[in-house]
C-alpha cells in the first residue's frame, strides 16, 4: 500500500518569448522597454510613463512573480496570502510590508502611494472588487494590472470564483511574466524565467511520456466548508485541468465552474484513481488542513472503500500550485512524481 505522496516544496523558476501586447513602446528581445508603455491588460489600456518604484502585489502570486524578476526592492506592500512564500525569497518577503492576509482595504493600499497595483484576481481588483475598481484607481492616477490568467475567457460576474469558458494554459502566465518584464524594463529577466519555467514543464510531460496514467481519473481537492459536506473541486478548465491534460490524465469533474462544490456522493460514483490534496496554512474553512482532509479520506465510511482511498494514492500539493501561477509547473511535477510512486507511469 502507497503512502501519501507529498510534493516537494516549490523551486523558484526562471522562459521562449512571448509576443509583446503592448500597443506603444515596445521593447526588443534582450532590449530596453521604451517609455512611454502602454500594456492592453484585461479590457483597459494601462500607461506607464516609467518604470514602477512602488508597487503593490494584491495577490500571492503577484508578489512571487516580482520576487522572482528581483523587484523585491520595487514592493512597498503585499495582500492576500494563502501560505509560505516561494522557497528561496523568504528573507525577501520577510522584509516587505503585509497591508493584509487577505484583502486590503482601498484606503491601505492608497496609502502607501503605489505607482502599481498588480492583482492576481478580478474579484479584489475589478467590476465589484473586495479593494476596489479600476475606475477608482484611475481616477488617482494609479495604474492597475491583473493577472491575465482571471480574466482570458473568464467570466467573473457571478461572484465566487468564477467560470473558465476555455482551458486555462501557462502561455496566460507566459504573458504576465513578459508584461511585468516590460513594464519594469526588466526584459532579460522576464524571458529567462519563462525559459526555465517552460523547460521545467517539458521534463515533467517527458518523466511520465506513454505512461499508464494516460487518461486515468483525478480529482483535485481545495476544501470543504465542512468537513462532510460537499466539496470544492476543480472544474474542468483550471489550472489543476491544465496540469491533467498536460500529464494525459483526465478531471473527473466536467463543470466550467472554476471551484464548484460537488458531493462525496458523485465523487465516489466518478471513481478517481488519485486524489489530490491542497495544502495550505488558510484556515477559512473546516478542511482547509490537509491532515483533516486525510482524516475524512480515510474513516468516511463510504469513501473510505474508493479505491484510491484504500491504496492511499493521494497527492500533496501546494494550493497555491492549484491556481493559475508560477507554481503551476510546480503542480505538473508533483502529479507526475506522485504517479510514479504510485506506480502508476513508466
Amino acid at each position: 500500500m502507497s503512502k501519501p505522496f507529498v510534493a516537494p516544496r516549490l523551486r523558484v523558476a526562471l522562459l521562449s518569448l512571448i509576443p509583446a501586447l503592448s500597443l506603444a513602446g515596445q521593447a526588443l528581445a534582450g532590449g530596453s522597454t521604451q517609455y512611454p508603455l502602454t500594456i492592453k491588460n484585461c479590457g483597459l489600456e494601462v500607461r506607464f510613463d516609467k518604470a514602477p518604484s512602488r508597487a503593490v502585489t494584491i495577490g500571492q502570486s503577484e508578489t512571487e512573480i516580482l520576487l522572482a524578476l528581483g523587484l523585491a526592492d520595487r514592493i512597498v506592500g503585499t495582500a492576500v496570502w494563502v501560505g509560505p512564500v516561494l522557497k528561496g525569497y523568504e528573507v525577501e518577503a520577510a522584509k516587505l510590508k503585509r497591508l493584509a492576509d487577505n484583502s486590503p482595504s482601498f484606503e491601505a493600499v492608497v496609502g502607501t502611494e503605489p505607482d502599481l497595483v498588480a492583482v492576481q484576481f478580478e474579484w479584489d481588483v475589478g467590476p465589484n472588487g473586495a479593494v476596489g475598481k479600476r475606475e477608482q484607481f484611475s481616477e488617482l492616477k494609479i495604474p492597475t494590472y491583473i493577472s491575465p490568467s482571471d480574466c482570458v475567457e473568464k467570466d467573473n460576474s457571478g461572484g465566487g470564483d468564477g467560470v473558465r469558458k476555455q482551458m486555462f494554459t501557462m502561455d496566460l502566465v507566459y504573458q504576465e511574466i513578459h508584461d511585468f518584464g516590460q513594464i519594469f524594463d526588466v526584459n532579460d529577466r522576464a524571458d529567462a524565467l519563462i525559459a526555465k519555467l517552460k523547460q521545467r514543464e517539458a521534463d515533467a510531460i517527458a518523466s511520465v511520456a506513454g505512461s499508464k496514467a494516460r487518461n486515468l481519473p483525478v480529482v483535485f481537492w481545495f476544501s470543504s466548508k465542512e468537513v462532510q459536506g460537499d466539496a470544492f473541486v476543480a472544474g474542468k478548465n483550471g489550472a489543476p485541468a491544465y496540469i491533467l491534460s498536460a500529464l494525459g490524465a483526465r478531471n473527473v469533474i466536467t463543470t466550467q465552474d472554476e471551484w464548484p462544490l460537488a458531493s462525496w456522493e458523485s465523487i465516489v460514483a466518478a471513481d478517481p484513481a488519485v486524489i489530490v490534496i491542497a495544502v495550505m496554512d488558510r484556515r477559512r474553512y473546516a478542511a482547509d488542513d490537509p491532515a483533516v482532509k486525510l482524516k475524512f479520506l480515510e474513516a468516511d465510511p463510504v469513501v473510505s472503500r474508493l479505491d484510491a482511498a484504500q491504496k492511499k494514492h493521494f497527492v500533496l500539493m501546494d494550493a497555491q500550485a492549484m491556481n493559475p501561477t508560477i507554481r503551476t509547473i510546480d503542480g505538473i511535477e508533483a502529479l507526475a512524481a506522485g504517479l510514479k510512486s504510485f506506480g502508476l507511469a513508466n
